[in-house]
C-alpha cells in the first residue's frame, strides 16, 4: 500500500489544477486517470469545440468580405485540415498537462480508481491511502428517455444505446471526418447551440429540436431569443416546444403542438445535457450515496462530501436531508460530478478551494459570481442572476441598464453591430449581474465578474476610464 497526503480521482481541469496547487503547498499527491489527462474539457469538450467555433467565425468573416471592400474573394472549406488543427491544439495542451503532472510532489497513476473503504482507493491492482481524497471524475453525455432501452435496474448512468454513424454524441461529432449535409441537433443548450452555429458556417443544413420554449434556458431569456433569431437568419431551423419521440436510423420523430412530425438527417447529434460520471467508483464502500439526480452531494461552501440521513426522523418526507460525511478521511467532490456548476472553470476553483480547506487556508473565491459563455458567433455570456431571476428575487426592485453595440465606434469599425449589453444592479446600485450578446461578450462579462467580486457599484464602474475605441466602452455606457 502507498500512503500519501492527497488522492485525486480524475485529471480534468479540477483534478490537475488541484494537484498542481496542492503540490506547490507541500502536499504529496497521487492523481489517478483512466483515460487521457485533461478530462472532457480538453479532449472532447471545451477546447476542440472552441477550435471549431474559431474556424467557423473565420468562415463567416470571409463570406462577408464584401462589406470590408474586398471583392472577388473565394475560398474552399477544407474540413480535414480544420479537424487536424483541432487535434493538434488538443495534443499540444494535453502534453502541457502531462508535463504539469510530472512535477515534484505529484504522482500520476494510469488506471481506473475505485474506493476500497473510506480512506483507501484501488488504482488497478494497487492500493493507495490518504487522509484527504478529492473526487473529480467529471460528467458524461446524458441519455434522453427516448433512447433508453428500459430501466436497466434504475441505472441511468449506463450507456443503454449504441452510437453509430448517424446517431452521435458531441464526442463523436468532434471526431467526424466530413461536413454533414444535414445535421439535426436534439437539444438547444450550450453544446447544441455551439455546434449549430459552427456547422451552419461550415456549410451543413442545421435543424435544432428543443423541448423547452426557448434555447439556452440557463442564460438571459431576452438575449437567448435574440441569438436564436440571428442563427435563424443564417439558415438554422429551430423547432421549439417539441418532444422527440423516437429516432429510427436517420429519421427523427417528434411531437409539436399536438402534431407528429419527422425530419431526416445524415447526422443526428444528441445534445440533451450531461450527468455526473460515477460508475465504477464503488462509492458505497466509502459510505457515499448519490442524490436523486446522480450527483455526489457536497457542502457548497467547502465541497466536502455529505451523507444522506433519514429524512423521516426530521418529519420531512418530501426530500433527502444530508449531513457532513462522518469519516475521518476528508472526502471532497469537485466539478461536474457534484452537479452544482458544470463548468470547467468552476471545477478548477472548487479544487483550489478544497485544497485550501485541507490546508486550513482562507480564500475569497466567490462561487456566486460564476461567469459562463456560449461561443457561438456572436458570443453570448453572462454572470450573476438573469433578469427574470433577479426580478423574482427582488420583487422587481432592481436596476437594469442597457447599451447597444450599434452605437459603439469599435463595433462599427469591426462590422459587429449586432449586440446588446445588459447590466443589472440591486436597488442601491451595487452590480449583481451582466449579460451580453455580441462580439467578445465573454471578455466584457469577465470585467464585470471582477467588479461583482469587488462589490462595485454602477457609479464605481462609471468612474473607471475605458480605452477608446474599445468594445468595453459599451459596458461603460450602460453604467454611465
Amino acid at each position: 500500500m502507498t500512503n500519501t497526503d492527497l488522492i485525486i480521482i480524475g485529471a480534468g481541469p479540477g483534478g490537475y489544477r488541484a494537484a498542481e496547487y496542492a503540490a506547490k503547498n507541500g502536499l504529496q499527491v497521487v492523481i489517478a486517470e483512466k483515460a487521457e489527462v485533461g478530462g472532457t474539457c480538453l479532449n472532447c469538450g471545451c477546447i476542440p469545440t472552441k477550435t471549431f467555433c474559431h474556424h467557423a467565425e473565420l468562415i463567416d468573416e470571409l463570406r462577408d468580405t464584401g462589406a470590408s471592400g474586398l471583392k472577388g474573394v473565394s475560398f474552399e472549406v477544407d474540413f480535414p485540415a480544420i479537424a487536424a488543427r483541432k487535434q493538434s491544439v488538443v495534443t499540444q495542451l494535453r502534453t502541457g498537462v502531462e508535463t504539469l503532472l510530472s512535477q515534484p510532489g505529484i504522482t500520476l497513476v494510469r488506471g481506473n480508481a475505485s474506493f476500497k473503504d473510506d480512506h483507501t482507493v484501488m488504482i488497478g491492482e494497487e492500493e493507495y491511502s490518504a487522509p484527504n481524497i478529492i473526487i473529480a471524475t467529471g460528467s458524461e453525455s446524458a441519455i434522453p428517455p427516448f433512447l433508453r432501452n428500459g430501466d436497466s435496474g434504475g441505472n441511468h448512468n449506463s450507456t443503454l444505446y449504441t452510437l453509430h454513424s448517424t446517431l452521435v454524441s458531441s464526442t463523436e461529432l468532434l471526431n467526424i471526418d466530413h461536413i454533414p449535409e444535414h445535421l439535426c441537433i436534439v437539444g438547444a443548450g450550450v453544446i447544441g447551440m455551439e455546434f449549430a452555429a459552427a456547422f451552419s458556417s461550415f456549410g451543413s443544413k442545421v435543424t435544432v429540436i428543443e423541448f423547452l420554449k426557448e434555447c439556452l434556458p440557463p442564460m438571459d431569456s431576452d438575449l437567448a431569443k435574440r441569438l436564436r433569431k440571428m442563427l435563424e437568419k443564417r439558415g438554422v431551423e429551430f423547432f421549439l416546444q417539441s418532444a422527440v419521440k423516437s429516432i429510427d436510423g436517420n429519421t427523427v420523430t417528434f411531437e409539436r403542438k399536438g402534431k407528429e412530425q419527422t425530419i431526416e438527417a445524415d447526422t443526428i447529434l444528441i445534445a440533451t445535457g450531461r450527468r455526473p460520471r460515477t460508475e465504477g467508483l464503488n462509492l458505497e464502500a466509502a459510505g457515499i450515496e448519490l442524490t436523486p439526480k446522480g450527483a455526489i452531494p457536497v457542502d457548497p461552501h467547502t465541497f466536502r462530501v455529505l451523507s444522506s440521513i433519514d429524512a423521516s426522523a426530521e418529519g420531512n418526507h418530501n426530500s433527502t436531508l444530508y449531513t457532513l460525511n462522518s469519516t475521518l478521511t476528508k472526502i471532497y467532490a469537485i466539478g461536474d460530478v457534484n452537479g452544482l456548476q458544470m463548468l470547467a472553470h468552476a471545477a478548477t476553483f472548487q479544487g483550489i478551494h478544497a485544497v485550501n480547506n485541507i490546508l486550513g487556508k482562507e480564500d475569497t473565491i466567490d462561487f456566486t459570481a460564476m461567469p459562463a459563455a456560449v461561443f457561438t458567433n456572436p458570443e453570448l455570456a453572462g454572470v450573476g442572476p438573469t433578469e427574470d431571476q433577479l426580478k423574482e428575487l427582488s420583487g422587481g426592485n432592481y436596476i437594469c441598464r442597457k447599451a447597444y453595440y450599434r452605437a459603439n465606434g469599435k463595433a462599427l469599425a469591426m462590422n459587429a453591430t449586432d449586440g446588446l449589453v445588459k447590466l443589472l444592479a440591486d436597488a442601491e446600485g451595487r452590480i449583481v449581474a451582466c449579460h451580453v450578446l455580441g462580439a467578445h461578450a465573454s471578455d466584457i462579462v469577465q470585467e464585470v465578474t471582477a467588479l461583482i467580486h469587488a462589490k462595485a457599484t454602477l457609479r464605481n464602474l462609471a468612474d473607471v476610464i475605458h480605452i477608446h475605441p474599445t468594445l468595453g466602452e459599451i459596458l461603460h455606457e450602460a453604467a454611465f
